[in-house]
Formats: C-alpha cells, structure tokens, sequence
C-alpha cells in the first residue's frame, strides 16, 4: 500500500503514480489541451433515463484503490456520491465507468494497459478518447467497439456521455 504522503509527494514533483498488478506506472501531469478534452466530456455526462437509480456523478484525476492496483482515471463516474469519510482518501468504491484522454507518448498506458486492468477490477464500462485521431474506445466485459467522435454512448449503469 502507497502512503497518502508519498502520493502526495508525487504529485509536489509534477508526476502522477499509478499501479496496475503491481507494476508502478509513473506519468507526467496532464497539460492544458488534455485537461480540456476532460472538461468537455465532462459536461456531456448525464442520466440517459429516469428509471436508472445511478446519480451519474463524476469525478476528475483522483485515486482510486482498486483491489489489484492503485489508478488516476481522467474521469470516474459513480452511481453515488462519496461518503464523507470516503472523501479524504484514495476512494475504494469501483466506479460504473472510467474515461482516459489519451496523451502523447501515454499511448501503451491509456490503451493496452488500462482496460483490460478496469475491466478485470470490476468497472462495467472503460471509455479511451484519441484527440489525435477522435478514435473512441468503448471497452465492456464481452465486447468492444471503435467508433469516431463525436458520438454518445450509453453506460451499463444508465448514464449517457457525448464523446
């Protein structure tokens, strides 16, 4: 287990950490035309129907403890708020759905690395936006699609996002 202080450490230094079955994974923080691409899909999430009991809440670059690794997803979308002891730690409830930015030179982490680990730590849906190329990624448990942006695309969890 990573010490809250070391986390925050990293983070002093410029540098988010990251593990995925036990290999550390260390990324520069994300820049300016990354962290807007975050922001816009951000403000395309909501509930696709009213019959869904998921809150569609997200979250932007925190810690989340996973049983087998410890993640930063660019966006993480629950089904309820934190609590408030949940909120001063890295959370360990599993989100619904997970979204990553794809940033240059991150190409191997944020698409071969990432969904597979997601999908294996119980997360429904992992959403991989290429700005480069508008190539969207949607990866589930049995399936996966590639599609281009701009598309929406419905959440296992009853959420709906704008890529």
């Amino acid at each position: 287990m990573i010490p809250q202080q070391t986390l925050l450490q990293a983070d002093d230094l410029g540098v988010r950490l990251e593990i995925v079955n036990g290999l550390p994974i260390w990324e520069a923080q994300p820049l300016y035309r990354h962290q807007k691409h975050v922001e816009r899909i951000c403000q395309g999430i909501v509930k696709s129907n009213d019959n869904s009991d998921c809150e569609c809440v997200h979250a932007m670059d925190i810690y989340i403890k996973f049983p087998n690794g410890l993640k930063r997803p660019d966006i993480s979308i629950f089904c309820r708020e934190p609590t408030e002891e949940e909120q001063d730690y890295a959370l360990t409830i599993i989100p619904e759905a997970v979204i990553e930015v794809v940033s240059k030179g991150y190409e191997v982490k944020d698409l071969e690395i990432g969904p597979p680990f997601y999908i294996s730590q119980g997360v429904k849906d992992v959403i991989v936006f290429d700005p480069l190329t508008l190539m969207v990624l949607h990866v589930k448990k049995h399936k996966t699609t590639r599609q281009v942006s701009p598309v929406d695309i419905e959440l296992e969890c009853g959420c709906k996002i704008k890529m």
